[in-house]
């Protein structure tokens, strides 16, 4: 599996807790390993789903107010474009704990490979 990232809020290339679910949730719980490129901080506008789709996104919300989630989720699924890019939207439910911290004894087991050209954004997590 291949996962683009933004670099901001959950998926920062330095979130100890980033790597460590990619471990435990996909690569061990899938049996597969993920290939992680994140763009450089301040150039998520060269993702290409994001340069395509939020801009159609954008018109087709047209300023209107997202009084509730079930109105937000509507112009999303809603979207479409010209060659036939659409987008799918659910409202996920679940808590997550906050500050969760990740030691160092985890990290120490994670079965990483970094790249040598930008390691801190390019790597490969195997399963253990």
């Amino acid at each position: 599996m291949l996962i683009l990232a933004d670099s901001g809020g959950s998926n920062g290339c330095r979130l100890k807790l980033w790597k460590y679910g990619l471990q435990h949730e996909i690569c061990n719980r899938f049996g597969i390993e993920v290939t992680v490129a994140h763009y450089p901080t301040g150039t998520s506008k060269y993702n290409l789903i994001e340069h395509q789709l939020f801009c159609h996104i954008s018109n087709n919300w047209a300023g209107n107010p997202l009084t509730d989630y079930d109105t937000m989720l509507n112009y999303i699924s809603t979207t479409t474009t010209k060659t036939g890019l659409s987008a799918n939207a659910i409202l996920d439910k679940n808590i997550y704990k906050k500050g969760i911290k990740i030691t160092k004894k985890q990290m120490d087991v994670l079965n990483i490979e970094f790249y040598d050209k930008n390691p801190k954004w390019n790597y490969t997590i195997y399963p253990n």
